[in-house]
C-alpha cells in the first residue's frame, strides 16, 4: 500500500506540472492602438484574433486601450506592463518594446507588423515574444493585378497611410501588380502619383508614392481621394487605415469609382445606396494568426519567434468569394494564376527590402 500510494502522488504531481499555466485562471489580455480597435482594418483585425479565442476562453478577458500620441505608445505599454498577463501591439510604432520585454520575463508580447529592439535599437529575441511581420507585397500584387485588369480610364492609384515599412511593401506590391498586368495582359494602365502627397521612408528614401501622413486623417484622406479621382484615376488601392475611410467617401460621392480594401475584407464598408463601392479587399490574415499564440500561451507550448508570413501560410491573399467582390470572371480567373505562380516563388512582388516594380522575378 505504501507503495502504491507513493506511486499515486508521484503521478498526482506529474499531472498537476502537466496544467497549461494559464489553464486555471483567467488570461488577462491587452490590446493597445492608435486609433481604436473598431477602424474597421488592420487594428479590427487583431483585435478579432483576441475575441475568437475568447469564444472558446470565456474566463479569458481583454481591455482595449486607445493612445492617439503615437510617442506615448511604448510608454503606455510600459506604464500597463504589470497589469495584463498578454499585450498584442498593433503596428510599427511598437518596434521599441524590447527593453520592456526583456525587463517582463513573464509577460507575453504578440507584436504585429513588426520585429522589436532595445533602447540602442538593438535587435531584440526573447522567448516571451512574438513578432509577426507580412510579405504585404504579396496582397498588394493582387491588388494591383485587380485594378489594372479593370480599370476603364486606365489610370489607377494606391493611397496609404504612413511610411512605414508595411505600407511601403503593399504601394511597391500594388505598382509590381500594375507593370505584370500591363507586361503579361497588355493592360496599358497609368499608376498616377502625386508629388504633393509623396512619402520619405523609416530610412530617408523617397519612396513618392499618395500618402496622408497619418491613419487616423479621414479629411486628409478625402482630398487625396478627390485629387486621384479629379485626375481620372477610377480604381484605389487603400492601404490607410482610418484615414481610408476619408477615400472611401470620396469614391462614393464620385461616379463609377471603385476602391480596394485592404487587410481585411471590407466589402460592407463600401455600401453605397443600393451599390457598393469595393471592388474586392486583399488580405493580411492577422486574426488566425493572433489566436493562435494565443492557444499557444494558453496551453503552454508558446515558443518566441520573429515570424514572416505569406501566402504560404496563408497570410495574405484576396478576396474571390461570390457576393463579395465585383471581379469580372476574367480577372478571377487571371488572379487565381498569378496566385499558383506566386506561392511556388516564380512571381516574387518587390517590397521595401528587395527587387523593383520595375524589376522583380516573374515580370520579364
Amino acid at each position: 500500500m505504501k507503495k502504491f500510494a507513493a506511486l499515486l502522488l508521484a503521478v498526482m504531481m506529474l499531472a498537476v506540472m502537466a496544467v497549461p499555466a494559464m489553464a486555471e485562471g483567467d488570461m488577462n489580455i491587452c490590446i493597445i492602438t492608435s486609433t481604436g480597435v473598431d477602424d474597421g482594418s488592420f487594428n479590427q483585425d487583431c483585435y478579432n484574433g483576441i475575441l475568437t479565442f475568447l469564444e472558446t476562453h470565456p474566463n479569458s478577458k481583454v481591455t482595449d486601450i486607445k493612445e492617439a500620441d503615437y510617442a506615448q505608445l511604448v510608454p503606455t505599454v510600459e506604464r500597463f506592463a504589470g497589469d495584463y498577463d498578454v499585450f498584442v501591439l498593433p503596428g510599427f510604432n511598437f518596434a521599441a518594446v524590447g527593453d520592456i520585454v526583456l525587463n517582463n520575463p513573464d509577460k507575453y508580447f504578440l507584436v504585429v507588423d513588426s520585429t522589436i529592439q532595445d533602447s540602442e535599437g538593438n535587435p531584440v529575441t526573447a522567448p516571451n515574444a512574438y513578432t509577426m511581420t507580412f510579405k504585404e507585397q504579396e496582397s498588394g500584387f493582387f491588388a494591383g493585378v485587380a485594378a489594372a485588369l479593370s480599370s476603364k480610364t486606365k489610370k489607377v492609384a494606391v493611397v496609404n497611410g504612413m511610411a512605414f515599412p508595411s505600407n511601403v511593401n503593399y504601394q511597391y506590391g500594388f505598382m509590381s501588380g500594375v507593370n505584370y498586368a500591363n507586361q503579361k495582359y497588355g493592360a496599358g494602365v497609368e499608376c498616377v502619383e502625386l508629388p504633393s502627397f509623396a512619402a520619405t521612408d523609416l530610412f530617408g528614401n523617397n519612396v513618392g508614392g499618395n500618402y496622408v501622413g497619418d491613419f487616423g486623417d479621414e479629411a486628409t484622406g478625402k482630398v487625396v481621394g478627390e485629387t486621384l479621382i479629379g485626375q481620372g484615376v477610377d480604381v484605389l488601392f487603400v492601404a490607410a487605415g482610418a484615414s481610408g475611410n476619408g477615400v472611401f467617401t470620396a469614391a462614393k460621392e464620385a461616379k463609377d469609382v471603385y476602391v480596394i480594401g485592404c487587410d481585411v475584407d471590407q466589402y460592407n464598408d463600401g455600401v453605397n445606396g443600393d451599390g457598393n463601392v469595393i471592388l474586392t479587399s486583399v488580405l493580411k490574415v492577422m486574426h488566425s494568426n493572433v489566436t493562435k499564440q494565443l492557444e499557444a500561451i494558453y496551453d503552454g507550448t508558446f515558443a518566441g519567434e520573429d515570424a514572416m508570413l505569406g501566402a504560404d501560410t496563408d497570410s495574405t491573399g484576396y478576396v474571390s468569394e461570390e457576393g463579395r467582390q465585383q471581379l469580372s470572371a476574367d480577372v478571377l480567373e487571371k488572379l487565381a494564376e498569378c496566385y499558383d505562380l506566386l506561392k511556388k516563388g516564380e512571381i516574387v512582388p518587390a517590397s521595401q527590402w528587395a527587387n523593383s516594380p520595375t524589376d522583380f522575378p516573374g515580370l520579364k
